[in-house]
């Protein structure tokens, strides 16, 4: 007695179909699972026992074996439970209709019998689709975030007595299908710009880096806003699209983080602490999973208190930074993983903090301060876009009753922005300015005579690189969209040069 079930295992975010074959034989009995199963598979087999018993279910009294093909891929997961349970069934002539091969089953048991939620439900079902299934038996947990996907018939069971009554035609289940409302997100967030006091200056760097999704690094002394303006950057950012909605919820579906909440609506901001490790950053393992510029994938990254990361965390940065992605390699594979984010970073300009500051007196040796800013390579300064020394607050600005501009307002500005970038790059996959390569900068970051002088001596007085003439650049670009002036004019060289002065102010 032979039965032939489709599961889907995950390498990164990528899902690939598995043949679980079964097959009762006579002889001694037996359980035995063969086709490089990693410890959770091997472990199944006394989950499916216990869930075919307490579900009401005769388990066979045979030699049962298990090949889970091809059988030079290595398979790891839970998710593999529900489909070595229905090849018993199906072998033992408990479920009596032929199944189809356009079915995919995902789902772990739990003793009594339920389907439990599995990590990485979404991009198993996306890559199903794009094999040509017609229909995915998931569990009912995972219904939220599997729904929305068109192309291909979800059926979210909760227990595998439903799911086995269905299967034998006892039950009918409807295809699941969601919809979600992806505009009016700033309402989601308790923080908003009108509550920030002054510091214009910060505020107009902000929205730039926004507008175009620049990097963008602040540094000013204590209490100067530099953190409470970093955490409002999310109410200013346009809403996710579905497509943008899709490839972040992959990531937080295979790293647990979804909680049976359906699709990630918000841009992702995160922010980990000083103490995070290189792994926990970049991502990696044994079995690698995301790190937190992937988490951040569309959204922000947020590195308070900058130096204080070991250096060789920050570093880790450089790559995602200009390539949109991150490339982790280990024994059995290398895994790619999205990590298109807005980096935020802030920082003091001495270890006390106040080093420039009209207030203060800096106590702090030229030796503390070189080696304090010496852990901010000259690369990785390189690859910021936007540098913006901030001020501290003036008591008359905390106390002015003037309206502030709201989040929303800041919003409206940078959605027309986004969208003239779109609009301009639709044909190329780029969304924004600061994803321009160096072959389009040229066609699409033109100057005047005037502009080219001055970008000139300050590429000499400064000492600029190629990368950050570049950057000053795409910068340019993105000051002129938010004015929607459809050619970059000298003041917008001007302004974009003012935000790459600090490396040479500090770091001489």
């Amino acid at each position: 007695m032979l039965s032939k079930i489709k599961a889907c295992v995950l390498y990164g975010l990528e899902g690939y179909d598995v043949d679980v074959e079964t097959d009762l034989s006579g002889g001694l009995p037996n359980f035995n699972i063969v086709g490089l199963p990693d410890i959770s598979i091997k472990e199944s087999k006394e989950r499916v026992r216990s869930a075919l018993k307490n579900s009401g279910f005769s388990f066979p009294v045979s030699r049962i074996t298990i090949n889970l093909a091809p059988a030079n891929l290595k398979k790891e997961g839970s998710q593999i439970d529900l489909p070595i349970a229905i090849g018993i069934l199906s072998a033992n002539k408990i479920i009596d209709k032929n199944l189809d091969e356009k079915t995919c089953f995902i789902g772990e048991l739990s003793l009594n019998g339920d389907i439990t939620a599995v990590d990485g439900a979404l991009p198993m079902v996306i890559s199903m689709r794009n094999n040509k299934f017609e229909r995915a038996v998931i569990p009912y947990d995972n219904k939220d975030e599997c729904g929305a996907i068109e192309g291909i018939n979800i059926i979210p069971v909760a227990s595998l007595n439903e799911l086995v009554n269905y299967l034998n035609g006892y039950l009918n289940i409807e295809p699941y299908r969601t919809t979600y409302d992806f505009a009016d997100t700033i309402d989601k967030f308790q923080e908003d710009f009108s509550e920030i006091k002054g510091q214009p200056a910060m505020k107009r760097a902000v929205e730039i880096a926004a507008a175009g999704m620049h990097n963008i690094l602040m540094l000013g002394s204590p209490g100067s806003g530099k953190t409470m303006i970093a955490r409002r950057i999310p109410t200013i950012l346009p809403d996710l699209t579905f497509e943008e909605s899709l490839e972040v919820t992959k990531i937080y579906s295979i790293s647990g983080l979804l909680n049976n909440s359906g699709l990630v609506r918000i841009r992702p901001f995160r922010s980990p602490h000083h103490t995070s490790s290189r792994v926990s950053i970049a991502g990696g393992g044994s079995k690698p999973s995301p790190g937190e510029v992937s988490l951040a994938h569309y959204g922000v990254l947020f590195l308070d208190e900058i130096p204080e990361f070991p250096k060789s965390v920050i570093e880790v940065l450089r790559q995602p930074m200009e390539d949109g992605n991150i490339s982790i390699s280990r024994a059995n594979g290398s895994f790619t993983f999205p990590a298109k984010f807005m980096m935020v970073a802030s920082m003091n300009p001495c270890p006390c903090g106040y080093l420039g500051d009209p207030t203060h007196e800096c106590s702090c040796t030229q030796g503390q301060i070189d080696k304090y800013l010496g852990k901010i390579s000259g690369p990785l300064l390189n690859r910021i876009d936007i540098q913006i020394e901030v001020s501290p607050v003036k008591y008359d600005d905390l106390k002015d009753e003037k309206n502030e501009e709201t989040s929303e307002e800041i919003k409206k500005r940078i959605i027309k922005a986004r969208g003239i970038q779109q609009e301009r790059y639709k044909n190329l996959g780029i969304i924004t300015n600061s994803e321009l390569g160096s072959k389009y900068i040229s066609k699409y970051c033109k100057i005047n005579k005037e502009s080219e002088q001055i970008l000139k001596e300050a590429f000499e007085r400064l000492g600029l690189s190629a990368r950050a003439y570049n950057k000053i650049l795409k910068v340019a670009r993105t000051i002129a969209d938010l004015e929607e002036i459809e050619n970059i004019e000298t003041k917008h060289i001007a302004e974009a040069i003012q935000y790459r002065s600090l490396d040479r102010k500090y770091w001489r």
